[in-house]
C-alpha cells in the first residue's frame, strides 16, 4: 500500500487537538487518508457469499451466476449472508491510566517540542477519541455498522452497531463526554460485552492494557475470538511510557492507586524497560497465538498510520 505523505504533518495528533471538533477531525483524517491511496481495495469487503438458490421471477438478474448456468443450463442466484453491513464494535478502556499525560503531569515532563507546547502532550484517552472518531467515520463511508462501548471495571455505556448518520453523531457526543475512573479490570467487561454480541463481526479494543491480571484480559479477548469475532487490539501507549526519557529527579504517581515514588530515572531505567518490554512481549505473542491482531500504537503516531495498520490487518481477511 503506497500513500501520499503530503500534508501528513497535519495528521499529527497534537496539531489535530487544536481543531477540537471530533467530527471535523474524523472527516479530515479519513478523507485525507483515502485520497492518499492510489486505489482503495477495501470498498464492499463486508459482503459474504452464503449459498445458491434457483432463480425465481422478479429476482435481480445481476445476481445470476452465469458460470453455473453454463454447467447446468439452469439459472441460479447467489445469496449473500449479509447484503449490507459488517458489524464493527469498538471497545474503549477509560480507566484512569488512559488520562496520561494529564495537564498536571506536564511539569514532570522535561522535553516538549515547540509544537507540543501549544497544547501539551496528548493524553491516551484523547488520542483514542480521535482514533475512534476516524474509524467510525471510515466505517460509515463503507456503509458498515459501528457499535461502541466504554468501560473501566465495568461497562458504562454500550451502543449497539448501527450505520445511520444520527448514530455516528451519538458516538461522537459520547466521546466528547468521556471521563476516566480510578479502578480498572479489563477482563470482566470484555466477557460481559462478548455475551451481548449476538452477531459475529469485527471487535476493536483500544486500551493501554494496564491491568493487574494480563491473563484475564487475554481470556476476555479469547472469549470474543471463540465466539467467532475477528479481534484487533490497539495497544495505546504514550511516548514517555515507551521510551522512559526522563533525566532529572522526578516524582511518579500511580494514577489509579495514588502510590508514588521519587527517584532518579537513570537508576531505574534499565529495570523499567526490561519489565516493560516483557509486558509488551507477553501480550503480543499470546494474542498472536490466539489469532488476535496486536498493534502497538504510540500516541505520537499520526492517526492515518493507525488507520493504515487497521486496514493492513483487515486486508488479510478479504
Amino acid at each position: 500500500m503506497q500513500q501520499n505523505t503530503e500534508g501528513r504533518r497535519f495528521l499529527n495528533p497534537t496539531i489535530l487537538a487544536q481543531i477540537g471538533n471530533l467530527e471535523l477531525i474524523a472527516k479530515f483524517v479519513v478523507e485525507g487518508f483515502i485520497s492518499g491511496l492510489h486505489k482503495s481495495p477495501y470498498h464492499g469487503f463486508s459482503v459474504e457469499f452464503s449459498q445458491y438458490r434457483q432463480y425465481m421471477p422478479g429476482d435481480d438478474t445481476k445476481h445470476i451466476d452465469w458460470k453455473v448456468y453454463g454447467r447446468t443450463d439452469r439459472y441460479y442466484i447467489k445469496q449473500f449472508e449479509e447484503e449490507t453491513n459488517l458489524n464493527c464494535y469498538i471497545l474503549l478502556d477509560t480507566s484512569e491510566s488512559m488520562s496520561h499525560p494529564a495537564p498536571e503531569d506536564l511539569e514532570e515532563i522535561e522535553a516538549a517540542t515547540e509544537t507540543e507546547s501549544v497544547v501539551g502532550p496528548l493524553s491516551k484517552l484523547r488520542y483514542a477519541s480521535f482514533l475512534i472518531a476516524s474509524l467510525s467515520y471510515f466505517m460509515a463511508r463503507q456503509r458498515d455498522a459501528v457499535g461502541f462501548a466504554y468501560f473501566d471495571e465495568k461497562v458504562h455505556q454500550y451502543l449497539p452497531a448501527r450505520s445511520s448518520a444520527s448514530h455516528m453523531h451519538t458516538i461522537l457526543l459520547t466521546l466528547e463526554k468521556l471521563q476516566t475512573a480510578k479502578e480498572t479490570k479489563i477482563g470482566e467487561p470484555l466477557h460481559q460485552i462478548a455475551e451481548r454480541l449476538t452477531k459475529r463481526g469485527l471487535v476493536i479494543l483500544i486500551s493501554d492494557l494496564f491491568d493487574e491480571n494480563p491473563d484475564e484480559v487475554i481470556e476476555g479477548l479469547e472469549h470474543l475470538r471463540y465466539d467467532g469475532h475477528e479481534v484487533i487490539v490497539f495497544h495505546l501507549l504514550s511516548q514517555q511510557e515507551v521510551d522512559f526519557e526522563f533525566e532529572r529527579l522526578i516524582r511518579f504517581v500511580d494514577s489509579e492507586t495514588d502510590q508514588e515514588i521519587i527517584t532518579t530515572p537513570q537508576v531505574i531505567r534499565d529495570s523499567y524497560l526490561s519489565n516493560f518490554n516483557d509486558f509488551i512481549h507477553h501480550y503480543r505473542t499470546t494474542l498472536n497465538q490466539s489469532d488476535i491482531d496486536y498493534n502497538l500504537i504510540n500516541t505520537s503516531t499520526p492517526i492515518d498510520r493507525a488507520l493504515s495498520s487497521y486496514l493492513a490487518k483487515r486486508q488479510g481477511f478479504i
